[in-house]
């Protein structure tokens, strides 16, 4: 019995003892059971970010299985969206809590040591701005973004610090500070692999340039990536209008040196062998075209260097022949075929059908101020019209000859049909409103001062506003004027100037002049070189301050003439240049008749004209001359309308020095015929070509004198006038600068002669 109950007192003290084991172990189960499924999420730290925006980030939903991998997304979803500095996730039983530190927004961005890049381009280049949330990556892709506009403009030594001032409610001040340092210059261009042309002829060519003490005002001895992109581009075409059509230029290196100080630029170029031409055919392919009546207009001739420039004009020329010719779609491609043994190039200008493809619509962007009819009139083409390649070429350079834009793209993309293009343009604007302060010296009017202000596209309709005026010790001026480059929606320009000149010619003629009036004046162009001109004057011509003893002439025209003048000239210009031509001529014819009102009645016809040749490279042989007849219409020619020469037209002469003069006073008495002549050779001094200083050798003749000399006290001699010298001219950063030496070889005693004469004017 005894042992019967001390067995039952054991197996109860085992299933206790298991039934208090097991309880804890099945509470266990249930807690995991619960911690392994997110019942809450909890989200702490918000300032301004409500709660729901943040968990619309989380890759894990109340409900969801914990899961360690969807919660690692889930802190790199938050820290995408940059709206916080730091984020941390744990688990707290069946409840996720997620804690944020809220990235501050930013209250103001501020710029610190900027000088060479202005804070307007600052800000419109970073992305971040006031009232943005901050965040450290959007700083340093800022930053660098700035370094490359510093680096655009040449300053490599730049660094940018950014500073963070923290302010209340989470809001932060985003100072730049920047240190620009010097900017970076080049010190040396070189050229590897170039045989035919030195280093000093292709450094005129490239657009970077060596920084020496005179290009102190030249921003182009700053390094800029895009310009030696530029100079690649300079370097062939140059090259290519040499004869060289094998041209490349292999590399462009820019060394920078340790200190960031300087940069080395090294051109490698592989020059090829230049070729000749060798034969020029046109290849019609067009019905009832045939290649005699366009060959006529392609310029290049056997013998001659292969020139891309001149193969592009030829191009040119027979587009529009063809589309003369009524050929609406015309494709002409020149095939160029080597011959490398003989170094010739023959080329076939194909000319045969393009695609029927019209212009659809005309596009145009970029034009803030610049009226969208300004740029269209430029365009030699409409909507409708057929589309024509040389056309659109020629219409881009049209609106490049404006000068109103910095740049100006024109391309081709297609329409809604396959026949249809759309040819866009876009423009970048530049300031056209200039104002000028000059200074500067002439031998023939004495130190003078200008005041200028001018609009070359007023109110963005293209039309010119000027305002001058000019004090001299001889001289004074003012001038306004007015032109319509379309007058009339037609391609003439129209305008007008009103004027007051004041002059002081009591060294030459024993007086002083004033001239007070309006001028009207029309042209446009008959071809693309040939330009035909009117005008008509009405002035108050007046002579006062005479001297007692001035010749008689002078006395009897003492007082106030009025002339009503119309004016005309016909001009051919084929010069690469109209300010320092090296190649072509020039032709003009004017005639000028007074007599329609008035107190004046004269015809005066001028014919004037210049030829250019390049001898070799820089050096320049120009002839010229101008020939002048004036006849009085019933009366004598007055004194003020004749002609004088001397000075600028007439070297080694005074102004006014040559033709009748007075015996007993000595006062010029002007010409009612002359004509001057010149030859001359332009050459270079074997300084840098960029500093602007050439030599020139000249000869001048000339003459002037009365039809019917009939005054026993005037001295005349129609004798040639004969001066030879020499000269320089710089073409200086304040304007340009003469200085002549002339010696007269052939002279009356009467005549007045000038050794130096200076010319000097200056523009800032």
């Amino acid at each position: 019995m005894r042992s019967l109950i001390r067995t039952s007192l054991a197996i109860c003290s085992v299933v206790f003892m298991l039934a208090v084991s097991v309880v804890p172990k099945a509470d266990g189960a249930t807690n995991l059971a619960q911690a392994t499924f997110v019942q809450e999420i909890v989200i702490e730290g918000m300032e301004r970010i409500e709660p729901g925006t943040v968990k619309s980030y989380l890759l894990i939903r109340e409900g969801d299985r914990y899961d360690v991998q969807r919660i690692d997304r889930s802190l790199k979803s938050l820290f995408a969206t940059g709206l916080f500095a730091d984020v941390s996730i744990r688990q707290q039983g069946g409840t996720l809590i997620v804690r944020v530190v809220e990235n501050p927004v930013i209250n103001r961005i501020a710029f610190e040591g900027n000088k060479a890049v202005g804070t307007e381009t600052l800000e419109s280049e970073i992305s971040l701005r006031p009232r943005v949330i901050y965040t450290r990556s959007k700083v340093q892709s800022d930053v660098k973004r700035m370094l490359t506009i510093y680096r655009l403009e040449g300053h490599f030594a730049v660094t940018v610090e950014p500073k963070v001032i923290q302010l209340e409610q989470n809001r932060v001040d985003l100072v730049y500070e920047i240190a620009e340092g010097e900017p970076t210059e080049v010190e040396s261009v070189r050229f590897v692999g170039n045989r035919e042309y030195g280093d000093r002829r292709l450094r005129g060519v490239v657009e970077t340039k060596e920084a020496i003490w005179y290009r102190i005002f030249s921003t182009n001895t700053v390094y800029d990536p895009d310009r030696v992109t530029l100079d690649r581009e300079l370097l062939r075409r140059f090259y290519l209008s040499e004869g060289f059509a094998d041209f490349r230029v292999n590399s462009a290196v820019a060394e920078l040196t340790p200190d960031r100080k300087e940069f080395f630029i090294t051109y490698t170029v592989d020059e090829g062998a230049r070729y000749a031409l060798d034969g020029i055919k046109v290849d019609a392919k067009l019905r009832n075209l045939k290649a005699d009546q366009i060959k006529t207009v392609v310029e290049l001739e056997k013998g001659d260097w292969y020139d891309v420039t001149e193969v592009d004009k030829a191009v040119d020329a027979i587009t529009n022949r063809v589309g003369e010719l009524g050929y609406a779609f015309v494709d002409v491609r020149p095939r160029i075929k080597r011959d490398r043994e003989s170094k010739t190039i023959s080329i076939i200008f194909e000319v045969k059908e393009g695609p029927r493809v019209f212009v659809e619509r005309i596009d145009i962007a970029g034009n803030v101020r610049t009226l969208d009819k300004v740029i269209r009139r430029e365009f030699q083409l409409v909507e409708g019209d057929a589309f024509n390649s040389a056309k659109v070429r020629r219409s881009r350079q049209r609106l490049r000859n404006l000068n109103f834009f910095e740049t100006v793209k024109v391309e081709q993309v297609p329409g809604s049909a396959p026949d249809k293009a759309v040819v866009k343009v876009e423009v970048q604007e530049k300031s056209t409103g200039t104002v000028s302060i000059g200074a500067g010296y002439s031998s023939a009017i004495g130190a003078i001062g200008e005041f200028g202000l001018k609009e070359s596209n007023f109110l963005g309709r293209g039309q010119k506003l000027g305002f001058k005026f000019t004090v001299a010790a001889k001289r004074s001026q003012a001038d306004f004027s007015f032109v319509e480059p379309y007058f009339l929606d037609r391609e003439v320009s129209a305008g007008f100037n009103v004027f007051h000149v004041r002059q002081n010619l009591e060294d030459t003629s024993s007086i002083n002049t004033s001239r007070t009036g309006v001028r009207l004046h029309a042209g446009y162009y008959l071809t693309d070189d040939l330009r035909q001109n009117w005008s008509y004057d009405i002035r108050k011509s007046k002579i006062d301050d005479v001297s007692s003893n001035a010749a008689a002439l002078i006395q009897a025209e003492l007082g106030a003439e009025y002339v009503s003048e119309v004016g005309h000239n016909i001009g051919l210009d084929t010069r690469d240049s109209a300010l320092t031509p090296t190649s072509g001529y020039n032709v003009t014819f004017e005639t000028d008749l007074a007599g329609l009102g008035g107190t004046l009645r004269h015809l005066r016809n001028t014919v004037r004209g210049g030829y250019y040749y390049p001898v070799a490279d820089e050096w320049v042989l120009s002839a010229g001359g101008k020939f002048g007849y004036i006849v009085g219409l019933g009366e004598d020619v007055h004194f003020r309308e004749r002609y004088y020469i001397g000075g600028d037209d007439l070297r080694g002469f005074e102004t006014a020095g040559v033709g009748p003069r007075d015996g007993p006073s000595g006062d010029a008495l002007g010409g009612e015929w002359m004509y001057t002549g010149s030859l001359a050779l332009k050459f270079p001094l074997g300084l840098p070509s960029e500093l602007g200083v050439s030599g020139r050798l000249f000869t001048d003749v000339g003459s002037a004198g009365h039809i019917d000399p009939s005054d026993a006290n005037t001295k005349d001699e129609n004798s040639m006038r004969v001066s030879t010298g020499f000269g320089l001219t710089w073409v200086s950063p304040f304007g340009p600068l003469g200085i002549d030496a002339g010696f007269p070889l052939a002279k009356e005693d009467f005549d007045k002669t000038e050794l130096i004469r200076i010319n000097f004017g200056a523009q800032f």
